[in-house]
């Protein structure tokens, strides 16, 4: 964790919330803010010190339909984003055709981009998933879970997204899906054929169950952020301290008032 930003809802910023935005001593000069935005801004922020390097950029759907959050994204040279998106979205498997038509529009030239072949309909991500046959899914082992491997079946294509039915970016797409006779799908789309998702969420539920960080009743916007930034850096250290130790050492922590010790493994497996 290196970042944060607090989303402030909209109506906070109305007449009627200006009382509580002073009690909670919101600064003068924050305005409204999306979810995409804000991780923009801290995408951009991050790219721009150039103190901390990374490769991948990964999102859940909420997201993956902001063009804005995906545009961010794609700009930075040298980075792959890998975002989960909704089964409802629309693409092509081979881009259709279309022109550029102008038109007049209050007495001012304009043009938008038409499709020809208006036959050609976008298919859904859902769709996709249950028309490929089985030959183009292939399993991997993600994770070790508490009752074994975790294992999913992947496929990928390459595809045209659709935007209000006009062909948009060109994405690989991968599909996820569970092992069994009902098998439940994820959704993703990336300008590269891979990703990795586990260890995002792994880092926030260690940090929600062992650092506390989605337990706090904060009253200024200030309190929030001490809250937050200590439940970051406390993770950081705990971090640091399970790889010095490795996988022969156990390392016992609760919460943030609880004491932290560590003890090397013996063959009796204390």
């Amino acid at each position: 964790m290196v970042d944060k930003r607090l989303f402030i809802p909209e109506k906070w910023f109305g007449d009627d919330f200006e009382s509580r935005r002073k009690k909670c001593k919101l600064p003068a000069e924050a305005i409204f803010k999306t979810k995409p935005q804000l991780a923009v801004e801290m995408l951009n922020n991050l790219a721009d010190e150039g103190i901390l390097p990374f490769k991948y950029i990964l999102a859940d759907f909420f997201y993956g339909v902001s063009p804005e959050f995906i545009d961010a994204a794609s700009n930075l040279v040298g980075t792959n984003y890998f975002v989960s998106v909704p089964g409802k979205t629309l693409c092509w498997l081979k881009s259709p055709i279309t022109i550029e038509k102008e038109y007049k529009y209050k007495g001012e030239k304009s043009s938008k981009t038409v499709l020809i072949d208006t036959n050609r309909k976008p298919i859904s991500l859902s769709t996709l998933a249950k028309n490929t046959n089985s030959y183009f899914w292939y399993r991997r082992k993600v994770s070790e879970g508490t009752k074994g491997p975790i294992v999913y079946e992947f496929t990928r294509r390459r595809v045209k997204l659709s935007g209000e039915g006009i062909p948009q970016r060109e994405v690989w797409v991968v599909i996820r899906r569970s092992i069994g006779k009902n098998p439940e799908y994820s959704y993703y789309i990336s300008n590269a054929s891979s990703g990795m998702r586990w260890a995002i969420e792994q880092c926030f539920e260690e940090t929600k169950s062992e650092r506390g960080m989605d337990q706090y009743e904060a009253r200024k916007f200030q309190g929030w952020h001490h809250h937050i930034i200590t439940c970051m850096l406390g993770h950081f250290f705990l971090w640091h301290l399970k790889i010095r130790f490795g996988k022969k050492s156990s390392i016992y922590y609760a919460g943030p008032a609880e004491v932290l010790v560590s003890s090397p493994s013996t063959d009796k497996g204390e």
